[in-house]
């Protein structure tokens, strides 16, 4: 279920980076991509009616789905509960929002992808300053890898951080991080957190 290949750039890399890892795995039988849809623009009151139409055509039987983001995960999770296949298909998302967070505690939703504001703001601002004082970014301790814009067709320099892949096992992290407070992760799931040691 990709979001917004249409209109963000983000989206087609986001698409792009799954593609290189399932299509291969495919090409080898390792498994089926039934369908790949895009939610147009992330606009998730077409998440579910594009899930929905893809879980039809393929028969309404899934075993996983990978989402673009855990609003996209949260609509398939509602379609998957209302045909009573919720916790029984594995699916993904990212942004480690509170819904997905939620549904990862719940059981419903694998995982989700945790990008630390503080790790970016961090490089963001060495960088700055590097640049402000026209340094080599490196002797800031960033490393800087080629990257292609797809706009300006051209090849230009960028910091990649590695995201965090979040599961049950390790929800505490993003808060931990300050990324959420428990509070707003529990309201309502009080003991799906005591179960995961949140609280």
């Amino acid at each position: 279920m990709d979001g917004g290949t249409d209109t963000d750039n983000n989206a087609v890399l986001f698409a792009k980076g799954a593609n290189e890892v399932l299509k291969p795995l495919q090409t080898q039988g390792k498994l089926k991509i039934l369908s790949e849809s895009v939610v147009k623009g992330w606009d998730v009151n077409q998440a579910a009616p594009t899930f929905t139409q893809a879980l039809t055509a393929a028969g309404g039987k899934v075993d996983g789905v990978l989402a673009a983001n855990d609003d996209i995960a949260n609509a398939v999770i509602g379609v998957l509960k209302s045909k009573g296949l919720a916790g029984t298909v594995q699916v993904t998302g990212q942004d480690s929002g509170v819904e997905g967070l939620q549904n990862i505690l719940q059981g419903n939703q694998c995982m989700t992808v945790f990008k630390n504001v503080k790790l970016e703001a961090d490089a963001v601002s060495k960088l700055a300053i590097a640049l402000s004082k026209g340094s080599d970014p490196t002797s800031a301790g960033l490393t800087l890898t080629d990257f292609q814009d797809p706009k300006g067709n051209r090849t230009i320099k960028a910091v990649l951080l590695t995201p965090q892949a979040i599961t049950k096992a390790n929800v505490k992290d993003v808060i931990s991080a300050g990324a959420l407070t428990a509070a707003q992760v529990c309201k309502g799931i009080q003991a799906a957190c005591t179960a995961a040691g949140i609280s």
